[in-house]
């Protein structure tokens, strides 16, 4: 079975299942873009044996859409590029001075598609192969100028809940900051932790997300523990009161 470069951004992430291999070592974990930047740059790096080609791009949330139909308000050059054995390459990202809110945060996400060779067959075997792309996808923070408070401040102004979900609870995040906090991971203090609660997530700026959590309230002491992290991709640890 063979699969044709044009279908290769329909595949998902497959890194994480070990059915492909990353060779591009994007630098960074997210991209913080401040208002009155001319662009923003990302470098990577091929730590790989082959070359890779690279597509990038940046949507708005949903990871479902195609590189040449987002609306995303940003131009990425170069959108197209090969990347030779252990050298790197940087994307220059450059907003489009489109309308978006300038009281908050906005999020968007971009998409870091690597296209490896196709595989060399053995003298006497088929050409037939089966090949795999891998997507990398990074927030990217738009920040307006002038917006109150900071980062740092708006983790610590997060208002947390305790909520009964199903047979279990769950915490609900309130953030009345301009900044989107992001969570590695979120749960009550003193609980186990398990592989079917969500690792983490993002509360909004000016809004609100819900996080399963182990355990109950009792032997937590009131408290709900978290791993934020944060403009330079570290994590760190918080504990905070919830209401119920």
């Amino acid at each position: 079975m063979k699969i044709l470069p044009r279908q290769l951004c329909l595949l998902p992430l497959l890194a994480a299942i070990g059915l492909a291999h990353a060779g591009i070592e994007i630098n960074g974990t997210r991209v913080v873009y401040p208002a009155g930047k001319s662009e923003v740059s990302v470098s990577m790096v091929n730590n790989d044996k082959d070359a890779r080609l690279v597509q990038a791009w940046v949507d708005t949330g949903d990871a479902s859409v195609r590189p040449e139909t987002t609306k995303a308000p940003f131009v990425i050059t170069p959108p197209l590029s090969r990347v030779n054995p252990g050298k790197g390459q940087t994307l220059r990202l450059i907003f489009t001075k489109a309308q978006v809110p300038q009281d908050r945060e906005t999020v968007f996400w971009l998409n870091v598609l690597e296209i490896p060779p196709k595989p060399k067959a053995a003298q006497g075997e088929e050409s037939n192969y089966l090949q795999f792309a891998v997507r990398s996808r990074l927030k990217i923070f738009y920040r307006p100028s002038g917006l109150p408070g900071s980062p740092d401040e708006a983790v610590k102004a997060i208002h947390w809940r305790l909520l009964a979900k199903g047979n279990g609870y769950a915490v609900e995040c309130d953030n009345p900051s301009a900044y989107n906090v992001s969570f590695s991971n979120v749960n009550l203090k003193g609980a186990p932790r398990d592989e079917r609660v969500s690792k983490g997530g993002m509360c909004p700026a000016k809004g609100k997300e819900t996080f399963a959590v182990m355990g109950g309230p009792e032997g937590s002491g009131g408290k709900v523990v978290f791993t934020s992290i944060n403009d330079y991709g570290g994590f760190d640890n918080h504990e905070a009161d919830f209401s119920r």
